[in-house]
C-alpha cells in the first residue's frame, strides 16, 4: 500500500461534498482537497480545501486539472457525473475514482434498471410495473385497488417519488410526470409499485466490489413541511442511528440485500466500487428496497460521516475501495447519535430567491464544539455570504442521546438567519414516536417479540405448494399443511416390498451456500445424498421429507431451498410429502440455517441390494462420474481455502468462468434413474455411494470379509477440482481417496458376464462410465479391503 501523500479532487457543490472535504481534511494523508465547483463553506474556513471554478459535468476540464495539479484520489458527489462516466473519464488518464462506472450508475440512472436487478437476483423489493406508453401506464393504475408509488425512472434529483393519496391524485401524478414532463425526460419511463408500510431508513455502505461494510442505518425527512407534509425534497433533516435498526436487522440487511446487491452486480459485469445507498422500508415481512443511489447521500452524508471514529481515516478508507481492499482497513463508529437539520430558502423546492445575505449571531451561551455547520446553496459575494440554492444550510449535532443531538441541532440553527429562511421543527419525530411506544410493548409477550414468526412459517408454506405438488406420483397426492404425509405402496405397483429408509445433510457446504446467497442448488445435495443411499440397497425413492432450522425465518431463502429440494424429488422420481421448519432464535445466527433429509424407498423382497454372498472373485467393478465434490470433504475443502485467502466470489482457481463459489456449489449428481434399469433387471450385485470416506470406507461395507478390490486410477481422468485440492492442501494421494469421491461418484459390483449388458444400459443416461477394477481376495491386496493403483 502506498504512503504517497494524496490530492484529492471532490467533485459536486452541495452540503455532502462540504462534508466529504470537512472530514478529508482531518486526515494525515491528506495534502491538498479541491472542490468542483465547491460552495461558500468550501471556499474558506477548512484547512486545505480550496475551490475551483469547474463544473460537475465538465469532464475535459476536470481531467486537465487534475493532470496539471498532480490529483491522485477524485470522489465524485452528485448522481449525474456518475451516470454520465466520470470514472471512466478518470480512469483512462490512471486516476482512481471512488465512484461506480456508468454501467453501475444506472442502478440510480434508472428505477426500471434498478427493480429489474432486484427481481433477476431475488433481493426483496415492492411489486412493480414498468411503463414507457402513458395509455397503459394509465390503464393499469386504473385497474390496481392497492395503494401505489409512482417513481420517475430516470435521474429527478431526488424529486422524482412520488405518494399519491388516491387513484385520482394518482392519475393527475402520472400525468404530470409522463405528458407534462415536470421531470424533464426522467419522466419518459415511469416504474408504479406498491406502496409499502413501514418505517424507512437509508444505509451508506462502502464496497469495493466484493466486501461491503455499511455505517450506521440513518433515518432521511424527505417532505418539505413538519408531520411529513407537502411535496418531496431533496431532505429536510435526517437523523442516525434510528432506534429501529437493532444489530439482528442490520445483519439481515447485509445478508439478505447489501452483500446480494454487490455480488449481483459483479456476477452481471457491472462491480461496484465506491459508496452504496440503499433506501429501505422495514415491513411486517422483513426490510424490502425501495430505491438505490450510487453515491453519498445528502443530507446523509452529513448526519453519518461525523459518527465516524478519529481511529478510522475517510481517506484510507477511500483509498482502499479503489485498490480493491476495503477488507484491510478498519472502519469504527463513534458511541452516539447525530442529528442534521436543513435550513432552506423560502419556496423551495418550488421557485426561490437567491442572493440573500447569511449572518450567524454571536451566542456566547451556546457551546459549538459538538455542532457543524455544513454549507450546500451558498456563496460568498463581494466578501458576503450568500443563499445560492434551495437547500442552504445543514447543521448537524452530535451527543450521546437522540434527544440532545437533535436538541444541539436546534440550537445552532437559533443562531442563523437570513430572510425568509425555513427549516422543519420535528426532526427525528418518528424516532421520538417509536421509543416513546416501547415501554407499553415490552409488556406484551408474543411469540413473534421471542424472534419466532408464524406468520412468516405460513407464508413459506403457502409459497413452497406449487413446488411440492410438482412432485406427486403414483402413491402419493404431495398436500402439504396437515399433520403428516401419506403414502400408497399398493398404488405404487409394488407386491411383497421393503422398506428402506435413509437419513442425511449436507455438512458444512451449507457455509457456502449462504456466503455466496445462493440456496436454490443446495435442496438438490440435500435429496441425492438421501436417494443415493437408497438406490444401492435396490430400493425405488418414494418419498421425502425434510428438516430446515434456521435462527430466523427468512422466507425467500427457504423457498429457493425447498425449490431445490422438489427438484431433486422430481429428477430422482420421488414424491416430497412434508417436512419441518423450526425457528429458533439464539440457537442459530441470522442468516444461518441448516438442513436434514429423509427418504423412504421400497424394494421388493427378493431384489434388495447388497447380495453379498454372490460376490466372487473377478467380478466387475464399474464406476460411475461424479459431478464435482458432492456433499462431502467440505472441511477439509474450506481450510485449503482458507489458508490462501482466496474468496468464494473470486473467479474459480480451476474454472475461469465462474466464481469459486459457484464451482463449488455444483449440485450432487442424483444416479437413481440411470441406476434403476440395472436394478430391475437384477444385473447388479452390489452398489457403493462414494460419499465421506471416499473409495476406502465406503466399497468395503458392500464386500465379504475375505475378498476386496483392486481399483486402477488411471482408467478415468482425476477432475481439476481435486488436483488443486490435492496440489495446494499437500493432501497425501492415500488421503485423497479416503476424503473424495476423485471423480466416481458410484461403484458397481457386476458378474464379468454383464459387464457389457450393464454399461450399454448405463450408457444410455451418460456416457461417462468405465471399468474400474475387480474383485480379488483380500490376502491378495496383503490383507486391505482396498488397493487403488496408479495414485
Amino acid at each position: 500500500m502506498s504512503t504517497d501523500k494524496l490530492y484529492v479532487l471532490v467533485v459536486g457543490s452541495g452540503g455532502r461534498e462540504h462534508a466529504i472535504a470537512w472530514n478529508l481534511s482531518r486526515s494525515s494523508r491528506v495534502e491538498r482537497i479541491y472542490v468542483a465547483p465547491g460552495n461558500g463553506g468550501t471556499e474558506s474556513g477548512i484547512d486545505k480545501v480550496s475551490n475551483i471554478n469547474i463544473g460537475v459535468s465538465d469532464f475535459f476540464s476536470l481531467t486537465k486539472f487534475a493532470q496539471e495539479n498532480n490529483i491522485n484520489l477524485v470522489i465524485p458527489g452528485p448522481e449525474q457525473p456518475l451516470v454520465d462516466g466520470i470514472e471512466s473519464a478518470f480512469k483512462k488518464i490512471g486516476i482512481p475514482c471512488f465512484g461506480p462506472s456508468s454501467k453501475a450508475a444506472m442502478m440510480e440512472g434508472s428505477k426500471t434498471f434498478a427493480k429489474d436487478f432486484m427481481k433477476r437476483h431475488q433481493i426483496p423489493t415492492a411489486t412493480y410495473e414498468n411503463f414507457s406508453d402513458y395509455g397503459k401506464a394509465k390503464a393499469y393504475l386504473e385497474s390496481v385497488s392497492h395503494k401505489v408509488v409512482l417513481k420517475a425512472s430516470g435521474l429527478a434529483g431526488g424529486k422524482g417519488v412520488l405518494i399519491p393519496a388516491d387513484k385520482q391524485e394518482a392519475l393527475f401524478a402520472l400525468k404530470e410526470i409522463m405528458v407534462d414532463k415536470v421531470f424533464g425526460s426522467a419522466g419518459n419511463e415511469v416504474v408504479i409499485e406498491e406502496f409499502l408500510e413501514g418505517q424507512e431508513l437509508s444505509i451508506l455502505a462502502f464496497s469495493d466490489g466484493y466486501t461491503i461494510v455499511p455505517l450506521p442505518p440513518a433515518q432521511d425527512h424527505k417532505r418539505i413541511f413538519d408531520g411529513d407534509q407537502g411535496p418531496n425534497t431533496g431532505g429536510m433533516g435526517c437523523y442516525c442511528p434510528t432506534p429501529i435498526a437493532i444489530p439482528e436487522l442490520i445483519a439481515q440487511i447485509k445478508n439478505e440485500i447489501l452483500q446480494p446487491t454487490i455480488d449481483g452486480m459483479r456476477r452481471d459485469g457491472f462491480p461496484f466500487v465506491g459508496m452504496l445507498f440503499t433506501g429501505l422500508m422495514i415491513t411486517s415481512s422483513g426490510p424490502k428496497v425501495l430505491e438505490y443511489n450510487v453515491r453519498f447521500g445528502d443530507p446523509e452524508t452529513e448526519v453519518v460521516l461525523p459518527l465516524l471514529s478519529d481511529k478510522s481515516d475517510l481517506a484510507e478508507i477511500i483509498l482502499a475501495c479503489v485498490e480493491r481492499r476495503l477488507d484491510s482497513v478498519n472502519i469504527e463508529i463513534k458511541p452516539g447519535f447525530a442529528a442534521t437539520v436543513v435550513i432552506a430558502s423560502d419556496g423551495y423546492p418550488g421557485s426561490y430567491l437567491k442572493g440573500k445575505e447569511i449572518t450567524f449571531n454571536d451566542n456566547s451561551s451556546f457551546n459549538y464544539s459538538d455542532t457543524i455547520i455544513f454549507h450546500a446553496g451558498t456563496s460568498i459575494k463581494e466578501g458576503k455570504l450568500v443563499t445560492s440554492g434551495g437547500r442552504v444550510l445543514a447543521v448537524t449535532g452530535v451527543a450521546s442521546t437522540l434527544r440532545n443531538a437533535v436538541d444541539k441541532a436546534y440550537e445552532c440553527v437559533k443562531s442563523i438567519s437570513f430572510d425568509k429562511m425555513y427549516f422543519r421543527k420535528d426532526i427525528a419525530h418518528r424516532a421520538f414516536a417509536y421509543l416513546s411506544q416501547q415501554p407499553a410493548k415490552d409488556n406484551v409477550m408474543t411469540y413473534a417479540s421471542a424472534g419466532v414468526s408464524i406468520d412468516s412459517g405460513n407464508l413459506l408454506v403457502k409459497n413452497i405448494k406449487s413446488y411440492v405438488k410438482s412432485t406427486q406420483r403414483p402413491g402419493s397426492d404431495c398436500e402439504i399443511g396437515g399433520f403428516g404425509g401419506l403414502f400408497d405402496l399398493k398404488a405404487a405397483g409394488f407386491n411383497d416390498p421393503i422398506l428402506v429408509s435413509t437419513t442425511d445433510g449436507v455438512g458444512t457446504k451449507l457455509k457456502i451456500a449462504q456466503a455466496m446467497n445462493l440456496h436454490d442448488t443446495i435442496g438438490i445435495d440435500l435429496v441425492a445424498m438421501n436417494v443415493n443411499d437408497l438406490i444401492v440397497q435396490g430400493a425405488e425413492p418414494l418419498l421425502f421429507l425434510d428438516y430446515y432450522a434456521c435462527g430466523k425465518l427468512e422466507v425467500e431463502v427457504a423457498q429457493n431451498v425447498v425449490k431445490g429440494i422438489a427438484d431433486g424429488c422430481l429428477e430422482s422420481g420421488c414424491a416430497l410429502i412434508g417436512g419441518e421448519t423450526s425457528e429458533m432464535p439464539g440457537v442459530y445466527n441470522n442468516g444461518e440455517y441448516d438442513l436434514a433429509g429423509f427418504a423412504t424407498g421400497a424394494v421388493e423382497r427378493k431384489n434388495v441390494l447388497p447380495r453379498i454372498s454372490d460376490i466372487k472373485v473377478d467380478d466387475v467393478l464399474i464406476g460411475i462420474t461424479s459431478s464435482g465434490l458432492h456433499s462431502n470433504g467440505f472441511s477439509l475443502v474450506r481450510k485449503i481455502i482458507n489458508k490462501y485467502n482466496l474468496e468464494y466470489k473470486s473467479p474459480c482457481p480451476w474454472d475461469s468462468t465462474i466464481s469459486l463459489g459457484e464451482s463449488l456449489l455444483t449440485p450432487t449428481k442424483i444416479y437413481v434413474k440411470q441406476l434403476l434399469p440395472v436394478v430391475k433387471e437384477g444385473l447388479v450385485k452390489a452398489m457403493a455411494h462414494i460419499t465421506g470416506g471416499g473409495f476406502i470406507d465406503n466399497i468395503p461395507r458392500i464386500l465379504p470379509k475375505d475378498l476386496g478390490v483392486s481399483i486402477d486410477s488411471n482408467v478415468w481422468e482425476l477432475p481439476k477440482v481435486f488436483k488443486w485440492l490435492k496440489e495446494n492442501g499437500n493432501i497425501p494421494s492415500d488421503e485423497l481417496f479416503r476424503t473424495f469421491n476423485c471423480g466416481i461418484g458410484m461403484v458397481l459390483v457386476v458378474s464379468s458376464d454383464n459387464e457389457i449388458r450393464v454399461k450399454k444400459l448405463l450408457q444410455q443416461y451418460e456416457s461417462n462410465v468405465y471399468t474400474i477394477g475387480r474383485v480379488v481376495t483380500k490376502q491378495t491386496n496383503n490383507d486391505k479391503h482396498v488397493v487403488i493403483k496408479g495414485i
